[in-house]
């Protein structure tokens, strides 16, 4: 079970199990955008098609992690356009082969009736559009990954040590969520974080879709525990291998990564966003956080920066009012799918880290606390 809970980080390929997901992500890497079928739909798309993009997306991916909706049976794929919105269902044909051809049909047949203005088919090592999401695909149970968090069981509750951090007692053990805060206040006592008030619940998210909350959590590409550090970030945090799933240890070496890629990002980003609102622009700021966890911080600074990747960045900071924070994280990625490695699957994650943390709001335990003050 624990290998089954692979972080979506590491599942780029997994994520897209379409006949044509996995194409994409393979795509963005070794195909010229431009002269990509599927990208030409991208590159004429108008900015303002972001307009409800976030909360789009964040639909078809509930389907997906609550196996409900269209998603309630597994054997589907589900069809949808450039703003993220649902457009057909279709049941997978009996091989990969027929499941293609049926996905096309619905293609052609969304065109025919103008519910999109251009379709293109996909087949083997090609995407095609509208987009298709497999329903059968790998992902957390969200409502037991919760329940690890809070410590609903015994045998969830932690206690120990790590660095100059000392957490609860083998006597009287706590939940991952107050050693998550518990790390986060002492490090932030110390002055040694400079991070959005938000980030700290997107983080709890975080750790619920990267490991289902579960200490021993490995993917195949070596990430670790509950925040499925890659061997790399774990030798930056100084980690040793004896220590590599102790928990107080990964949550500290998440917010050491994260408060590093928010200095990285800080300056071209206030530069580009800081004229926003406060709570508008913090919470721009976090979900950038989330994606620079997902795909690197350099990447997400080439949105901002990069003079071809960073045009939808100039068009929606000049024109924010007519955008949520989430349509903006989003609009920056789908106007540069298929450039620098950016796929679907940097979206799912994001909108699935949200949709954790908005599970984990939920909960009677946390709904009323100032963790969950969506300021």
């Amino acid at each position: 079970m624990v290998n089954f809970l692979k972080s979506l980080r590491h599942l780029a390929l997994i994520v897209m199990v379409t006949a044509e997901g996995a194409a994409m992500a393979q795509n963005a890497a070794t195909t010229p955008a431009e002269t990509s079928d599927w990208t030409r739909v991208i590159r004429t798309s108008p900015y303002w098609v972001s307009q409800g993009v976030f909360e789009n997306i964040l639909t078809i991916r509930r389907w997906v992690l609550r196996e409900s909706g269209y998603c309630a049976d597994a054997d589907r794929h589900i069809l949808f356009d450039m703003r993220g919105r649902f457009l057909a269902w279709i049941s997978d044909g009996e091989d990969r082969e027929a499941t293609q051809r049926l996905l096309n049909e619905t293609r052609k047949s969304l065109h025919a009736s103008g519910r999109v203005e251009d379709w293109v088919a996909g087949d083997t090592g090609q995407t095609g559009y509208p987009f298709a999401l497999s329903c059968d695909q790998p992902h957390v149970n969200v409502s037991e990954a919760i329940a690890r968090y809070l410590g609903t069981l015994p045998a969830d509750r932690i206690w120990g040590a790590w660095d100059d951090l000392t957490f609860a007692t083998s006597e009287a053990p706590q939940s991952l969520h107050d050693a998550l805060m518990y790390v986060y206040g002492h490090r932030n006592n110390q002055n040694r974080l400079t991070l959005p008030r938000a980030l700290p619940r997107y983080l709890a998210g975080q750790i619920l879709i990267e490991s289902g909350a579960q200490a021993r959590a490995h993917s195949q590409a070596n990430a670790r525990g509950i925040l499925q550090l890659s061997p790399s970030a774990l030798s930056d945090c100084e980690i040793a291998p004896g220590n590599v799933w102790h928990r107080l240890a990964q949550i500290d070496c998440a917010l050491r990564l994260m408060n590093q890629n928010a200095r990285n990002l800080a300056p071209v980003f206030q530069q580009r966003f800081g004229h926003l609102p406060d709570e508008k622009r913090d919470r721009l700021f976090s979900l950038l956080l989330i994606q620079a966890y997902h795909g690197g911080a350099g990447r997400v600074l080439a949105l901002l920066d990069d003079p071809l990747l960073a045009q939808p960045a100039e068009y929606f900071a000049a024109n924010h009012e007519r955008f949520t924070a989430g349509d903006i994280a989003f609009g920056l990625i789908f106007h540069n799918l298929g450039r620098d490695r950016f796929g679907l699957a940097s979206l799912y994650y994001v909108a699935d880290v949200q949709l954790a943390t908005e599970a984990l709001c939920r909960t009677a335990y946390l709904k009323p606390t100032e963790f969950c003050e969506w300021k």
